[in-house]
């Protein structure tokens, strides 16, 4: 496939020659020439291209705790791979020059990633795999079902990290090829999501438990000061959260100014509040963008024993054997060779 786009998987044609989109939540009518909310999504005389296909605006071999994915091969690397585009319009967006910016793309397909990620395992690398990450990957739909395919394929593991604002069909039909998702979940309220996020709360959940029921997931929580922050906000999320999986991994992180942002960095004890209201609900909450306050080990939930130790990115299996804690042989939710 050459560079300038592969048509839509999931859209439909009208007799005017407007294209009706089908990924996300937001069902886009395009008319011709025009593109979608996502900026990648182009109609040309009434068919629907992605023209983001295989544009890579960003790439990099990350720790997999930086997606943050911290029970699903923790200590290993992952081949990260970012296009252009968002279909949501978050005010603090962190990767916002890619997401809503023209930043420079080159062209990597579905098989130069696949053999990159290949080669760094070669090269003694513990590369996991491939992850679609750093804007929003159900926007790059059609190069990441052909990509994950064939790194499936080729016994290489595939991960998004994914706002989760997606149609149920087509999550359905990428789901057997993924085997580990982040899904942020950026608030408990639809009102946060329509004022700060232009999206809505209700497929965002919908997407976690269907996904839940698939593949490992992981989930990620921003702390906004004084929008998505209050202790009875915090327990309606990790309730909620807790019906789907008690053992699923949440991470609240640490906002601070970006984009259109400038309210000062959320206040550390609202962090640690945070915490501990939703470890009243879950096995594993952990505190990310706060290095200072050491809130990424992961312990045994019956014994409290130290099962893995993370000092930033740096990490090490201390109290496993297999997916057993080592001291009393509870069952930990953790993916590992």
């Amino acid at each position: 496939m050459e560079p300038g786009g592969v048509e839509v998987f999931f859209y439909e044609k009208s007799g005017d020659g407007t294209a009706f989109c089908k990924v996300c939540p937001k069902l886009c009518r395009i008319r011709p020439g025009h593109r979608g909310f996502c900026r990648v999504r182009e109609n040309r005389d009434g068919t629907l291209y992605a023209v983001n296909y295989g544009q890579c605006t960003s790439y990099a071999m990350d720790p997999i705790e930086k997606k943050p994915l911290y029970h699903f091969y923790p200590g290993t690397f992952i081949l990260s791979l970012g296009t252009m585009g968002c279909n949501l319009r978050c005010g603090f967006c962190q990767n916002w020059e890619i997401a809503h910016g023209d930043p420079r793309s080159v062209y990597i397909g579905p098989e130069q990633a696949v053999e990159a990620a290949l080669s760094a395992r070669r090269e003694g690398v513990a590369c996991t795999g491939l992850a679609y990450t750093y804007s929003e990957p159900f926007m790059w739909y059609e190069y990441v079902c052909d990509t994950a395919g064939l790194a499936r394929e080729k016994g290489l593991k595939n991960v998004l990290v994914t706002n989760g604002y997606v149609n149920e069909e087509p999550l359905r039909k990428i789901l057997p090829f993924i085997d580990a998702m982040n899904i942020d979940v950026k608030a408990f309220t639809d009102r946060y999501y329509r004022e700060t996020c232009a999206g809505r709360l209700d497929p965002v959940l919908r997407t976690v438990e269907i996904s839940a029921r698939e593949c490992h997931v992981e989930i990620t929580t921003l702390l906004v000061p004084g929008l998505n922050d209050s202790p009875e906000e915090v327990r309606s999320l990790a309730k909620w959260l807790s019906g789907v999986g008690r053992d699923i991994p949440l991470h609240f992180s640490r906002y601070f100014p970006n984009y259109k942002f400038d309210l000062d960095p959320t206040p550390r004890e609202t962090m640690l509040m945070a915490r501990d209201i939703a470890r009243e609900y879950l096995d594993y909450v952990y505190i990310g963008n706060a290095p200072e306050l050491d809130g990424g080990k992961t312990c045994c939930p019956d014994c409290s024993g130290l099962v893995i130790d993370r000092r930033g990115y740096r990490t090490r299996v201390a109290g496993l054997n297999g997916d057993l804690c080592s001291a009393c042989g509870r069952k930990i939710n953790v993916v590992v060779q």
